[in-house]
């Protein structure tokens, strides 16, 4: 959230979502959700063009909610997404939108994970059916019909769905909705191949584009740390154990979080307060006096309310929460590292926001660190350089000592110890109580189950409170399989429709010395099957990247370490320049002119 905007309220949305969204602590519409949801209430097709994480799923999740008939138990809406992670995200949402909508149902439907429990979710019927391509057209074969009664299309991350090489699924997809229909698509960016979707797919759309203008920062020392969704306030309280801070702004998107880690943190003996849209402006003020003057040290806050807070001691920034966009980001952590201070600012990444730390690194163009997160031992050093801190002022010879010669004595007497019994009592009185050898934190400190950031790795997933929802709880599949799943989740499909493919382009995948099509060179990247790669991601990518049409692609040769593409020799220059930083399958592109010998 980065601008002023309309409230939720004003933009018209029903009554029930609202509610959901206000118990959520959502505060204000982003620039997104203030544009597209008034024009999807009206019953405007739309293309909407922003970049992830800037609230595109609110966007068209809460008008398309205030618009289906909860009591009708057929399947009204269809968002595809690109990959699992995303359609899990998605659904999350709408569930979160329709709290208070009970007979609206919610599916995710995904490669990777059992058939008979997505099966049983269509027939028992779902209102919302979210759903990657691939693994929507293995069920259309088995029943074309559940998507008769869809009134609503979203196309979420179109791009990324062409470059996975969906195009063919979308294709077939679109044959089985019905032509009057509502469409939404959003993409980050909108080639020729985009608009040639929304040609055939879309009426009269509505365009809006949303552009940001986020900016490097580079006085501040960043960094991320992979943690479990229910062990961020543990998280933090280690990290506020290690960190050598002066103030800090912790940032969470919720009013209820605001309340609920200040009062952990109050607990433990920090000196913090919750800043949310509910506080009254005097207050507000009174706190940000308080964390000026030193009588607060953190302050909890939502984006709303921490809106233009300056304050030179706000050495830290913790990104609790992943912020909606790569903007906010920017202006979450320039709350430090203000007029040429430096500052530090530490972002929790849970599995499912991988793609948003990557989205902020690229709009940013600078990395984000990984760091770790405190074990006993960093937490036990921290301890005692903080201890050692605290003792030095009375450490140095004063005057008057014997009286408190005589008083040690006195204390050994009473306390019928000795001195290094005694010592060992004021040291752990001077170390307010907290344990300061690694067994005793090991033992006393709550758990941190490590998180791998490596998107292959098994984690657990979190659970889901709704019938059919909980089977996707499951952990995921082999890292192989996941990485499959990504791209299309259709492993019992792959080399039938390679093979389709290459027929109906005339593609033969051993032999690369054919005859060259008529005004074409042959290109030549490098990487092929052993990558996972087939002809349709090429064909995705380099539509989506180039915005070139598919008839200007000649004929595209699968081997096990290369591929090769045929492209127009007209302009090839500048196709191989728009491709330069194009990725497939997670490997560079690096397309360049085949030369034989």
């Amino acid at each position: 959230m980065t601008q002023k905007n309309n409230s939720f309220a004003e933009l018209g949305i029903h009554p029930s979502v609202l509610a959901a969204i206000t118990a959520a602590g959502y505060e204000e519409p982003s620039p997104i959700q203030s544009k597209a949801i008034p024009e999807i209430l009206a019953g405007q097709d739309i293309i909407g063009q922003a970049q992830t994480g800037t609230g595109k799923t609110a966007a068209f999740a809460l008008p398309i909610l205030s618009k289906i008939d909860p009591n009708n138990r057929h399947t009204q809406v269809l968002v595809l997404a690109p990959t699992r992670e995303l359609a899990l995200q998605v659904a999350d949402a709408f569930e979160t939108f329709a709290k208070l909508m009970p007979t609206v149902k919610v599916a995710a439907i995904y490669g990777g994970a059992p058939m008979g429990a997505q099966l049983r979710a269509i027939r028992q019927g779902v209102q919302v059916l979210v759903a990657t391509p691939g693994r929507l057209c293995d069920h259309l074969r088995r029943d074309n019909n559940f998507l008769s009664e869809v009134k609503f299309l979203v196309l979420d991350e179109a791009d990324e769905m062409l470059k996975l090489g969906f195009m063919d699924d979308l294709e077939s997809i679109f044959k089985t909705l019905p032509a009057k229909r509502q469409t939404a698509l959003f993409s980050a960016t909108v080639p020729a191949s985009i608009k040639a979707i929304a040609e055939k797919q879309l009426n009269n759309p509505k365009n809006i584009k949303i552009v940001t203008k986020t900016q490097t920062v580079e006085r501040i020392e960043q960094s991320y740390l992979m943690v479990h969704p229910d062990q961020k306030n543990t998280a933090v309280l280690r990290l506020l154990e290690v960190e050598d801070f002066d103030a800090v702004i912790a940032f969470v998107r919720t009013k209820q979080a605001t309340l609920d880690l200040a009062t952990e943190l109050e607990i433990k003996g920090y000196r913090v307060a919750a800043l949310n849209g509910d506080i009254a402006q005097n207050q507000r003020e009174r706190v940000v006096e308080s964390l000026k003057d030193g009588r607060l040290d953190i302050v909890v806050a939502t984006d709303v309310a921490a809106r233009g807070l300056d304050v030179p001691r706000i050495t830290h920034v913790f990104n609790v929460d992943m912020p909606y966009d790569p903007e906010s980001y920017v202006h979450r952590i320039g709350r430090t590292g203000r007029a040429g201070r430096t500052g530090k600012a530490l972002l929790l990444v849970t599995p499912r926001e991988r793609r948003m730390l990557q989205t902020i690194e690229r709009v940013t163009k600078q990395e984000v660190s990984e760091a770790s997160l405190p074990d006993a031992q960093n937490i036990l050093v921290a301890r005692i350089k903080r201890l050692t801190k605290n003792l030095q002022p009375f450490a140095a010879p004063q005057k008057n000592q014997e009286h408190y010669l005589e008083l040690i004595k006195q204390l050994q007497g009473d306390l019928d110890c000795s001195l290094e019994d005694l010592a060992i009592a004021l040291l752990r009185r001077a170390s307010s109580r907290r344990p300061i050898t690694v067994e005793e934190i090991e033992k006393t400190e709550p758990k941190l189950t490590p998180v791998s950031s490596k998107p292959d790795s098994r984690e657990p997933r979190e659970r889901r409170g709704r019938g059919e929802r909980k089977e996707r709880g499951e952990r995921a599949e082999r890292g192989e399989r996941k990485e499959r799943a990504e791209r299309g989740e259709r492993k019992e499909r792959g080399e039938r429709g390679e093979r389709k493919e290459r027929s109906s382009r005339g593609e033969r995948r051993d032999n690369g010395n054919d005859r060259i099509s008529e005004g074409k060179v042959r290109c030549r990247t490098p990487v092929g099957s052993l990558d996972g790669v087939a002809a349709k991601n090429l064909l995705g990518a380099i539509l989506n990247e180039a915005g070139i049409n598919k008839d200007q692609i000649g004929k595209i040769t699968i081997r096990d370490s290369f591929s090769l593409v045929e492209l127009p020799e007209k302009g090839l220059d500048s196709i191989l320049s728009k491709l330069k930083e194009t990725r497939v399958a997670g490997k560079p592109l690096k397309l360049r002119r085949y030369r034989e010998d």
